[in-house]
């Protein structure tokens, strides 16, 4: 009898959190620049918002002036399958902000 009862509140819950384990990540690689001097980087970024460029823009902006960087552009919006390939590029701005 206790099975019964179990069993439905476990199927529940195990469909409860698998969802969100299961979602992929979404990162964007962006260019940026600090003036006074002149410095450039690019970099590569997790993000936290919706997965699309134009989200991607105002939420890497936003981080990126904290620290004094301005974005100049958003070069991709993708999933995990392409932070290997950036990764090199990057550098120490790799997942930094």
């Amino acid at each position: 009898m206790m099975y019964k009862t179990i069993l439905p509140i476990f199927i529940v819950l195990s469909i409860g959190l698998s969802g969100p384990a299961m979602a992929a990540n979404c990162y964007a690689d962006y260019k940026a620049k600090k003036d006074n001097p002149l410095r450039l980087h690019y970099g590569v970024v997790e993000l936290r918002g919706a997965c699309s460029k134009g989200s991607a823009k105002s939420e890497i902006a936003a981080r990126l002036s904290g620290q004094g960087w301005t974005l100049l552009n958003v070069m991709a919006v993708f999933g995990p399958e392409g932070l290997k390939q950036r990764k090199g590029n990057a550098g120490r701005y790799y997942l930094r902000f």
